[in-house]
């Protein structure tokens, strides 16, 4: 039996990706795949459903345990709320309960320079990141207080340290390690579990940053000191799993950093 066994999960942002050697190529299904191991029952969110079904055949065939994709995209215009709201409700509907939240989607105009970013390009970070994690966690809020449940959000050392050409996504990334702060303060009372992950991942994403804007990259990426990236899997997905699992809860909402050393630090 699996750590997580009959738990259910919200990860948003869990799309299908691979690298161009065809390895895992992003956070979100890094964790959905740690997850569907340990036996949890997964609600995948994403804008591209081809994606969202990939990941669901996959982890299914593979792994024995029910996974329930959603379409939903959190932007500026849209009523959020609502689109946050029917990925509750139907998860509900589906599973009964929510165990964990983990707000892993985040998208952004990185590489342009705070100069010439535009208006649209900085709600883009915010609304798909900041704002995402809010009504996420304002939604499932009820839900993880009845389970005792956990929330795992995703930062970035883009904030930590001022990287070159990603004003928007730092911002978003800063305002997301406030917010997890601010809840672990307010739901530590109800047992609920809240903490940050600050990793660096060799995703798709980073790889097509790369090609696409190499000096930014060669600014901004830096090589950890164990010598590779994190796995999105094996080691981000399985801290994932660690913070959620019934028998290791960290209810005072400390940072956890993956950026650098790849070491888990409380």
């Amino acid at each position: 039996m699996g750590h997580l066994q009959g738990k259910v999960a919200i990860i948003t942002g869990a799309g299908r990706a691979t690298l161009s050697d065809g390895r895992c190529g992003s956070i979100g299904y890094g964790i959905a795949t740690a997850y569907a191991k340990e036996g949890a029952n997964i609600v995948i969110t994403g804008r591209n459903v081809q994606k969202l079904t990939d990941a669901k055949e996959e982890l299914e065939r593979l792994y024995g345990i029910k996974v329930l994709p959603i379409q939903a995209d959190v932007s500026a215009g849209s009523d959020n709320e609502a689109v946050v709201q029917n990925v509750i409700d139907q998860t509900i509907k589906e599973f009964g309960h929510i165990d964990v939240l983990i707000n892993n989607a985040q998208a952004s105009a990185s590489g342009v320079p705070l100069a010439q970013h535009t208006t649209e390009q900085f709600n883009l970070a915010l609304y798909s990141g900041l704002y995402a994690a809010f009504y996420y966690m304002k939604a499932c809020y009820p839900y993880l207080k009845e389970t005792k449940g956990s929330v795992i959000n995703f930062a970035s050392g883009a904030g930590l340290f001022g990287n070159f050409g990603q004003c928007s996504y730092a911002a978003a990334k800063e305002g997301i390690r406030g917010l997890t702060r601010v809840a672990a303060t307010e739901w530590g009372p109800d047992g609920i579990n809240v903490n940050i992950i600050c990793p660096i991942a060799w995703t798709a994403q980073l790889e097509n940053f790369e090609k696409a804007y190499p000096d930014a990259f060669k600014a901004n990426v830096k090589m950890p000191p164990m010598g590779h990236y994190g796995d999105s899997e094996l080691e981000i997905g399985r801290v994932c799993v660690q913070l959620a699992s019934p028998d290791f809860k960290y209810l005072t909402g400390e940072t956890l950093t993956l950026e650098g050393g790849m070491g888990l630090r409380p």
